[in-house]
C-alpha cells in the first residue's frame, strides 16, 4: 500500500497486435489495442498512445496520443481514425526519465532510408547519456528527453555494415543490444510485422498471446484470429487471447499475420545471470499476470508464508492494508494457523473528491481513506501485513486508527525487504535519503511508527519464494541447445542490495543527490554566471544540461552540494 502512497511506479507498459489471415482484417485492431492498454493501466497513467498500420507497401501509419488515463486519452470518435489498421503497437506511460508532456508520449514514429518505423519501449537505458552523445555526433537532433526516442533513432541509423538488399532489422536490433545491455522491452513496427525484443538480462517483462474466437476461448482448438504481445499476460483475458509464451531474455521475435517466429537470442556476457526485476512480483504486476511460468498472486502468497516462518508472533488475527498485500496476508495466515480477517474498509473514491482539504480534514488524515471494522478486532492482537514501508509516513496513522478502535496490539509484518537503493532501470523510487531504511529512525522503526513490533521479509526469503515455483525446464522448451545459457534463473535485487546487474553510468550514480531545491539553486547560479538577461526559468535546456553534467562531475570528484 505504501508503494502507492509514495509514488513508486513502473515506467510504462507496451502492447501490440497483428491480425492473422487475409487483410484487410475483420478484427478491430484498434479496439484490441485500447483494451490491452486499459489492462496495463496500473503500469502508467501519465499518457497513452497508439500507432496502427494497414501493412501495405508502402504502409499508412495512423497515430493517436493523449495525456492521462486511456479512458480519457482516447474518445470513441478519435478511435475511428484507427479503424483501417491491420496491426499496431501501443504504450501507456509513467515517466522516470523525460518530462510529463505529450511530446514524450509513445510510440515514436520516424522515417528511415527503408521506410517508416514505430517504436514503443518499457524500461530505462543504463547508459542513455553516452548513447545520446553518440546519436548527436551523427548529426541527429533529439526532440524529446525520452529514452524511447533515443532507441528509435539508434535503430534508424545506418548500421556498421552496409545493407545491400534492403534493411536487416535483426542486425540493427542486435547492434542496439550490443550498445546498451539493459533495461528494455521493445516493440518495433515496420511495414507488415512487429518485432518484439527483450534485453539480454530480461529485466522488464514481455509475453505473447494468441487471439482466438470467443467461442473457442476455453477450447484446445488452434483457431487463430491474431497475435498480441504485452508487458503482462493480465491483458489477454479481457481481449479473448490465450497465453502463448514469454519473450526470452535477449530474444528477437517477429510477429506477422503468418504467426510468431523467433529470429535470434542475443546472449549475456558469460557468467552473468538473468536479472528480471523482482519487484514485478512484489508490487508492480497485476496479481493475475504470469511470469516465468508462475502466477504473481501465488508468489505473493509464498512470500507471506515465508514471512510467517521468518517472523512469527503471538497474536489473535492476521489482516492486511487493502489491498495489494492481501495475497501475502493470506499466506501468512495459512502458515501461522491464525484466522484471516478484514480490519480496514477502503474508501475507493477519496481521491476523486472535490472538497478541498482544510485543516480539520488534514488532521483526520488516514480516516478519510480507511474505515475501521471494529467488531472484527476489538480487544484482539493484530498482525498487519503490508507490501512495504518506504518512508514510514503512511503506516503510522493506520496503526493509530486501529489502536484507537480497540486493537490491543498491532504487529507489522512487511512482505518485502527494506528498500535501500534507487533504481536506474525503469522504476521510480525515491532518493536514497528519503527511504526510511537509510534513516536513523530505522533503528527503532517500531517505536517510530507506533507498532508493537516490525519485521521485514529477508532478501533471501524473497528470492526463495520467487524462485521456488520457476520450472527449471521452462526456457529449454523454447530455445535451441546452443542458447541454453538463457535457461539459468536470476533476478535483479539492486534496490534491496545495491548490487546492480550491469555497470552504471557514472552520472547515474549521483543523479539522486540533486534534489529539486538544489536543481533550482544551481539553475539560478548558472544563469547568474552567464550574466544571462533572461529569467532562469527560460534558460536553454542544453546549457542547463551541460551545467548539471558539471555538477555531477564535481560530485564524482567528492564535492558536496550545499544550498
Amino acid at each position: 500500500m505504501e508503494f502507492e502512497e509514495s509514488g513508486i511506479g513502473e515506467e510504462c507498459g507496451v502492447f501490440g497486435c497483428v491480425a492473422a489471415g487475409e487483410w484487410p482484417t475483420q478484427l478491430e485492431v484498434a479496439q484490441v489495442l485500447t483494451l490491452g492498454l486499459v489492462a496495463l493501466q496500473h503500469r502508467g497513467q501519465e499518457s497513452a498512445g497508439i500507432v496502427t498500420s494497414n501493412g501495405a507497401s508502402p504502409p499508412t501509419y495512423t497515430t493517436l496520443k493523449g495525456m492521462g488515463l486511456v479512458s480519457t486519452a482516447f474518445t470513441p470518435e478519435a478511435l475511428l481514425k484507427l479503424r483501417y489498421g491491420n496491426l499496431g503497437i501501443s504504450h501507456t506511460r509513467y515517466s522516470t526519465t523525460g518530462i510529463s508532456e505529450l511530446q514524450n508520449c509513445q510510440p515514436f514514429v520516424v522515417d528511415t532510408l527503408h521506410g517508416r518505423i514505430a517504436v514503443a519501449h518499457n524500461g530505462e537505458l543504463v547508459n542513455a547519456q553516452a548513447l545520446r552523445k553518440k546519436v548527436m555526433r551523427h548529426g541527429v537532433g533529439l526532440s524529446t528527453s525520452s529514452d524511447s526516442e533515443l532507441i528509435t533513432q539508434l535503430l534508424a541509423l545506418t548500421p556498421p555494415i552496409e545493407e545491400r538488399d534492403g534493411p536487416d532489422w535483426v542486425a540493427r536490433i542486435k547492434n542496439l543490444m550490443s550498445e546498451t545491455p539493459t533495461s528494455y522491452s521493445l516493440l518495433m513496427m515496420h511495414k507488415d510485422v512487429i518485432y518484439a525484443v527483450r534485453d539480454p538480462y530480461g529485466n522488464r517483462p514481455l509475453c505473447i498471446g494468441r487471439l482466438v474466437p470467443i467461442s473457442k476461448l476455453h477450447s484446445s482448438e488452434e483457431d487463430t484470429e491474431g497475435w498480441v504481445v504485452s508487458s503482462e499476460s493480465c491483458s489477454f483475458q479481457s481481449i479473448g487471447a490465450k497465453y502463448y509464451r514469454e519473450v526470452l531474455p535477449g530474444e528477437i521475435v517477429q510477429i506477422s499475420k503468418h504467426g510468431v517466429k523467433s529470429l535470434s537470442v542475443v546472449p549475456r556476457p558469460e557468467g552473468d545471470l538473468p536479472a528480471f526485476c523482482i519487484f514485478e512480483y512484489v508490487y508492480f504486476a497485476r496479481p493475475d499476470s504470469i511470469f516465468e511460468g508462475q502466477m504473481v498472486y501465488t508468489v505473493r502468497q509464498r512470500c507471506g508464508r515465508q514471512l510467517a516462518i521468518e517472523a512469527p508472533t503471538d497474536a489473535d488475527v492476521v489482516s492486511t492494508v487493502p489491498e495489494s498485500a492481501t495475497p501475502a496476508a493470506l499466506g501468512y495466515a495459512q502458515q501461522s494457523g491464525l484466522p484471516y480477517i478484514e480490519v480496514l474498509c477502503k474508501n475507493r473514491y477519496v481521491g476523486r473528491t472535490f472538497i478541498q482539504p482544510n485543516t480539520r480534514l488534514r488532521q483526520l488524515g488516514v480516516a478519510k481513506k480507511f474505515g475501521a471494522l471494529t467488531d472484527n478486532f476489538a480487544g484482539k492482537r493484530i498482525v498487519l501485513i503490508d507490501d512495504s514501508i518506504v518512508r514510514g509516513n503512511t503506516i503510522s496513522p493506520i496503526i493509530k486508527l486501529l489502536k484507537e478502535a480497540g486493537a490491543t496490539e498491532v504487529h507489522i509484518r512487511v512482505a518485502s525487504p527494506p528498500l535501500r537503493f534507487p533504481c536506474y532501470m525503469g522504476i521510480n523510487i525515491p532518493t536514497k535519503e528519503e527511504l526510511i531504511a537509510n534513516r536513523p529512525e530505522f533503528k527503532d522503526i517500531a517505536g517510530y511508527i507506533g507498532a508493537d513490533s516490525v519485521h521485514y521479509l529477508t532478501v533471501e526469503g524473497l528470492v526463495s519464494a520467487v524462485q521456488e515455483g520457476i520450472a527449471s525446464f521452462q526456457e529449454d522448451k523454447m530455445i535451441s541447445s546452443s542458447s541454453k545459457s538463457s535457461n539459468r534463473v536470476g533476478h535483479c535485487t539492486a534496490c534491496l542490495t545495491g548490487k546492480y546487474p550491469v555497470e552504471l553510468e557514472r552520472n547515474k550514480c549521483f543523479q539522486n543527490q540533486l534534489t529539486s531545491h538544489q536543481y533550482l539553486h544551481w539553475k539560478h547560479c548558472v544563469a547568474t554566471q552567464l550574466n544571462s538577461a533572461v529569467s532562469p526559468t527560460l534558460l536553454h535546456d542544453r546549457i542547463l544540461f551541460s551545467a548539471l553534467e558539471l555538477v555531477r562531475e564535481l560530485l564524482w570528484a567528492g564535492f558536496s552540494l550545499k544550498k
